[in-house]
């Protein structure tokens, strides 16, 4: 018999505490109902003097006072391996899609320290998207942490489907495998994805781990752990390079916060639980590249309220190596995607990452804008015939290059109507240092929108 058992003294919500007075549990043990072992629970922190505060995994509605729960001993682990690739699966590795289980190779702790300082690569490479405001103003680095930020519809799960679109489907790049996270996001964004990934027979490579925003909150933040688990199996033991994918980053902060509510946890800045930032800080340092192999993560990063210094849109910027910060007056301007260049950002965008030419035209692109933004009230009390013949000029200029920034996406083709476009950043650059120079000054800034490159105006 099991003498290492707690009872449950309290439950509330997805948590419930339970009471050892012989054999003390450690962190992340797993615990079982003793009445229904499918009952699964993870103790997390002490409540008081022989007393534990766990997550529920599973029914909550089978937990009762005085029940008795056994201590595995076991830290919380999923199976991962080959078989992973291709399939739909929850936060515990069981399917999603209606298939047989798939065939393991072990099982991975879910809970794990991130790699050692001398093992984490510094290697700054560059990789495209064929987004030309992404490449041009923050281009992504391979094995870097990529945010795609923005409040509410203004289109970053879009980018990130078409990310997912450009980087795995047309360029098939062998040895790269993808592992898609969703959590706390509508499982219909998980349906529309696994359907493109299967019409582009790309799917074989790709692993998705839904946890949506219908889970209780214990299982979304395990969602984001569970992903992470199998990224890390895939670069370590199949030595594959990975794409991690996270949809949204912040349902991961805002789980950690309800599930600190419950617990009683007495809250830090904006009301979130006093941990996010630690917890935050440890999930980012797992997502590192080694010499041989990378993880690329891109996360998209809801801002509650179009208010970027919420407390946990910050915790995630310190981690980000290329920031793509969506405008809500763009996307109201029909200027899409509606980054907006001022406001983002890359660590990459330097001239010995970029180059010279790269970065300078980048540069000089922004101080146009700049300028442009700075004349934009004028603008609107007195109207443009008022400016000088060299503020015009540069208000034009301004408005020809952020008009040529938009772009027909492949993923909402059938919104549009317009055919997707990827364009390669030498041709980007190219072009934009053009129209920097006032080659297209004769050029009315309507015929800019919507283009792949300035050829097909003339």
């Amino acid at each position: 018999m099991n003498t290492n058992y707690g009872t449950i003294i309290s439950v509330e919500g997805q948590i419930a505490e339970v009471e050892f007075l012989t054999g003390k549990p450690s962190l992340h043990d797993m615990l079982t109902l003793e009445d229904d072992p499918l009952i699964r629970l993870e103790v997390r922190v002490s409540s008081r003097e022989d007393a534990y505060f766990c997550f529920v995994f599973g029914a909550v509605a089978k937990l009762r006072r005085g029940a008795r729960v056994l201590n595995s001993g076991e830290q919380l682990s999923i199976p991962v391996g080959r078989g992973f690739l291709g399939r739909v699966l929850d936060m515990f590795g069981d399917p999603l899609d209606g298939q047989p289980p798939p065939q393991n190779e072990g099982r991975h702790p879910v809970y794990r320290e991130s790699p050692p300082y001398i093992e984490i690569s510094s290697k700054q490479e560059i990789t495209e998207t064929g987004i030309k405001i992404i490449d041009l103003f923050c281009p992504f680095l391979k094995g870097g942490k990529i945010g795609l930020l923005g409040g509410a519809g203004v289109g970053k799960t879009v980018m990130l489907t078409e990310l997912i679109h450009n980087i795995v489907v047309l360029k098939k790049t062998s040895g790269v495998v993808s592992v898609f996270a969703g959590v706390g996001e509508r499982t219909r964004e998980g349906h529309e994805l696994v359907e493109v990934l299967t019409e582009k027979n790309v799917l074989n490579s790709v692993s998705i781990i839904l946890g949506p925003m219908g889970a209780p909150p214990a299982l979304r933040a395990l969602t984001a752990y569970s992903a992470l688990t199998l990224a890390e199996y895939f670069k370590n033991v199949l030595q594959s390079d990975v794409l991690f994918f996270v949809d949204n980053i912040f349902r991961f902060a805002q789980a950690g916060n309800e599930l600190a509510t419950v617990m009683r946890t007495l809250p830090s800045e904006d009301g979130y639980q006093p941990t996010l930032t630690s917890e935050m800080a440890a999930f980012h340092a797992r997502l590192s590249s080694n010499a041989s192999h990378s993880i690329s993560a891109v996360e998209t990063v809801y801002i509650p309220n179009d208010d970027i210094t919420d407390a946990a849109v910050q915790s995630v910027f310190a981690h980000l190596d290329s920031a793509v910060v969506f405008s809500r007056d763009l996307y109201q301007q029909n200027l899409l995607p509606a980054v907006d260049p001022l406001a983002s950002f890359s660590s990459a965008l330097s001239p010995q990452t970029a180059g010279e030419l790269h970065y300078q035209t980048a540069r000089s692109s922004q101080a146009l804008l700049k300028r442009a933004f700075s004349l934009e009230r004028v603008v609107s009390l007195v109207g443009e015939s008022e400016l000088s013949v060299e503020d015009r000029t540069t208000y034009q200029r301004a408005k020809k290059l952020r008009n040529f920034m938009t772009q027909q996406l492949f993923v909402a083709e059938d919104q549009t109507g317009g055919k997707g476009q990827y364009i390669p950043l030498k041709i980007t650059i190219s072009e934009v240092n053009e129209i920097l120079a006032g080659k297209y000054d004769d050029v009315p800034a309507e015929k800019f929108l919507y283009i792949g490159s300035v050829k097909q105006i003339r």
